[in-house]
C-alpha cells in the first residue's frame, strides 16, 4: 500500500553487499557433476543394462547457460562442493561462543551498510533477518546481529524464502509509518549452496551464497540521497511447485533423512508459466494504484532467479525489449542468491540515476510469493 500523507516516509537510505572469496565457473561445476554421474553410472551399470535403472545424463556449460543465464557463483567452500565423493560444501560448526555464520556474513553486509550511512548503529532501532534459511530455530539470527552490531531495541527472523527481502522492506517501511523506529537494519544472509542437491542435473548449478544488507529510514531524519519508498505490495499463492522440506520434525521421521525433497526441489517449467505472468500483473497493477506508468520506470532490480523470467518480465512491464540497464542482471557473476538477489542488482546499479528517476524491486519465488517495491530517487 503507499504510504499516506500523514505518515512519516519510508526512505532506503544505504545498503550493503558481502561477497565470498571463493568462486565456482560453470565448467568447474560441470566436471565435478560429471565425474560423480559417470561413478555412480559405472556402480549400477548392470541395473542400468537391464533397464531399472536410469542412466545418469551428463550436464554441460551450454545447458547452464541455455537454462539459466547463469555462468559462475560465489560460495563459502568451494572444496567441498567440487569434490565427487562429496558435493556438499564444507562448512564446521561452530561453538556457540562463536559468531554463527550466517550471523558473520550479516553483519559483514550490515557494517558496509553503516559505513554508507555515515551513522552509528546505535541509531537503529529494530534488525530484521530476512532470508530463506535460517541455521537454526532460535535464538533468531537477527538478534545475535544485533548483539554483534551493539543495537538496542529488538530483532527477528522473518522467512518468505526468495521474497524475504522485500516482505522486509515493506515491514520495515511500516514500522517507520507507524513510529514504531526511526530507522531499521534489514539483512539477507543466503548460504545457497547448503540446501543445494549438487547431485542433480536440472538443478546443481542455481544457487550462490552471499549477503545482503539496507538500512531504512524515516525521511523526516534522513540526510540527502537515498530512495524514497512511494508504495509496497505483497502477495502469497501457495504452491509445492518450489518446495524445501528440511525442518525439526525430520528427527521424528528418520526414514525420510536424506532423501532429496530435504534439500531444494522445483518443478522449473510449471514455476515460469505460473509465475512470470502473476508477477508481470502484479506490478502493472501496483504502478497503476500508484499513478505510475510502468513503462517509464527507469529501472527494474528483479529477484535474479533466472534470466528468461526476467527478460519476459522486463518485457511485459516496460511494453517493449528493455535498454541494456534498465532490466539489471548480476545473475550471471552471482547466480540465484535468493533474497538477496534484487538487492543485490539494487546495491549494484543505482549510484548513477539522477533524482526523481523510479524505479522498481520485485521478488518472486517460493510459496509462491512475491513482493513489489517502487523506490523514487531523492536529491
Amino acid at each position: 500500500m503507499p504510504v499516506s500523507a500523514s505518515s512519516p516516509t519510508a526512505v532506503i537510505a544505504a545498503t550493503g553487499l558481502f561477497t565470498p572469496e571463493q568462486s565456482i565457473s560453470n565448467a568447474e561445476l560441470v566436471e565435478a557433476y560429471n565425474t560423480w554421474a559417470e561413478r555412480e553410472n559405472a556402480r549400477h551399470a548392470d541395473e542400468i543394462a537391464a533397464g531399472t535403472r536410469e542412466a545418469l545424463t551428463p550436464s554441460s556449460v551450454e545447458f547452464i547457460e541455455k537454462a539459466s543465464g547463469i555462468k559462475s557463483r560465489f560460495v563459502l567452500d568451494k572444496t567441498g562442493v567440487l569434490d565427487p565423493e562429496r558435493m556438499v560444501p564444507h562448512l564446521p560448526e561452530r561453538s556457540n561462543d562463536e559468531l554463527s555464520i550466517l550471523a558473520e556474513m550479516a553483519v559483514k553486509a550490515a557494517q558496509d551498510a553503516l559505513a554508507a550511512w555515515g551513522k552509528p548503529a546505535s541509531e537503529i532501532g529494530a534488525v530484521l533477518c530476512a532470508a530463506s534459511n535460517m541455521q537454526r530455530p532460535y535464538p533468531a539470527m537477527a538478534i545475535e546481529v544485533q548483539q554483534a552490531l551493539g543495537i538496542e531495541g529488538f530483532a527477528f527472523d522473518m522467512n518468505v524464502a526468495c521474497s524475504s527481502a522485500t516482505f522486509g522492506l515493506k515491514t520495515a517501511a511500516d514500522f517507520i509509518a507507524s513510529g514504531s523506529v526511526k530507522a531499521v537494519l534489514m539483512v539477507n544472509p543466503e548460504v545457497c549452496s547448503a540446501h543445494l542437491n549438487f547431485k542433480d542435473r536440472d538443478s546443481h548449478f542455481i544457487f550462490g551464497d552471499v549477503a545482503t544488507a539496507v538500512i531504512i529510514e524515516a525521511g523526516d531524519q534522513a540526510g540527502p540521497g537515498g530512495w524514497e519508498i512511494l508504495g509496497t505490495r505483497l502477495k502469497t499463492v501457495f504452491s509445492n511447485n518450489i518446495r524445501n522440506n528440511f525442518g525439526f520434525l525430520n528427527n521424528a521421521a528418520p526414514e525420510g533423512i536424506g532423501k532429496p525433497d530435504k534439500l531444494f526441489v522445483q518443478q522449473g517449467r510449471k514455476v515460469f508459466k505460473d509465475v512470470v505472468p502473476m508477477v508481470s500483473e502484479m506490478i502493472v497493477d501496483h504502478a497503476g494504484e500508484l499513478g505510475l506508468d510502468p513503462k517509464g520506470l527507469k529501472r527494474l532490480w528483479l529477484h535474479q532467479a533466472n534470466i528468461n523470467m526476467n527478460e519476459m518480465i522486463g518485457r511485459k512491464v516496460l511494453g517493449r525489449d528493455p535498454e541494456p540497464g534498465e532490466n539489471v542482471i548480476i545473475l550471471d557473476d552471482y547466480a540465484n542468491t535468493s533474497s538477496a538477489g534484487s538487492v543485490i542488482a539494487f546495491h549494484l546499479h543505482q549510484e548513477e540515476m539522477a533524482p526523481g528517476d523510479v524505479g522498481l524491486i520485485c521478488s518472486f519465488g517460493a510459496g509462491y510469493s512475491a513482493g513489489t517495491v517502487f523506490v523514487r530517487k531523492r536529491a
